[in-house]
């Protein structure tokens, strides 16, 4: 069976969600962030037992009988590519957009995307500091111009199907939601988001997350 390790507020949500997606069954084993409130006995992410699996001390991790992987969009990737169906790519060429689409994700939206989120909605390493989110949504506005071109042709990123393309990179985009400014400029990428979010899989994962304490 397939163990995500992680709670649902944190990365751990995109490979639940994608769980959810491909009708995987999952064992969850909830390992918190050490910098937030630790319940007495529960894991965190510097306990030692969760060390043995990742070294690094970060969530998520998944234990797919056997294979052990981190990272959450490489996870995505491997657990879409293994089980198929319209999220996987049905050819290289749709391979190579998913892995582009994902890591652009991470390394052109996430940093900033972050920064809108920590310092408009809450900082759990810190202060919130204003400037630094307003910088954060001018830095936001050209990929932003970016995802909204690409979404002109049918509304999704790859193959014209909502893939785990789409997946990676609205669970990143969400970030963002503190800042509405950018999405009332960019009427596809507001489409686009609802439509992943309205998503049974989304909405069974997001249920979940509500459910957890904050």
């Amino acid at each position: 069976m397939l163990t995500i390790y992680g709670v649902y507020r944190s990365r751990a949500s995109r490979n639940i969600w994608l769980a959810e997606e491909l009708g995987i069954p999952f064992k969850q084993v909830p390992v918190i962030q050490h910098y937030r409130t630790v319940p007495a006995g529960m894991l965190h992410t510097q306990s030692p037992e969760f060390l043995k699996v990742n070294s690094n001390g970060m969530i998520p991790s998944i234990d797919d009988d056997g294979v052990v992987l981190h990272e959450s969009l490489a996870i995505n990737l491997y657990l879409a590519r293994k089980h198929g169906g319209p999220l996987a790519a049905a050819n290289i060429a749709e391979d190579g957009e998913i892995a582009m689409w994902s890591l652009w994700a991470a390394t052109g939206v996430e940093p900033h995307a972050i920064n809108v989120l920590y310092h408009r909605l809450g900082n759990p390493t810190g202060e919130k500091d204003p400037k630094v989110a307003d910088a954060a949504v001018e830095a936001l506005r050209r990929p932003f111009a970016v995802l909204e071109k690409a979404l002109e042709k049918s509304g999704w990123l790859v193959g014209g199907r909502f893939t785990v393309a789409d997946l990676n990179v609205a669970e990143i985009v969400r970030y963002a939601q503190a800042a509405p400014e950018l999405f009332e400029t960019s009427p596809r990428v507001k489409a686009w988001l609802a439509a992943c979010q309205a998503r049974p899989g989304f909405k069974k994962m997001w249920a979940a997350r509500d459910a957890e304490p904050a």
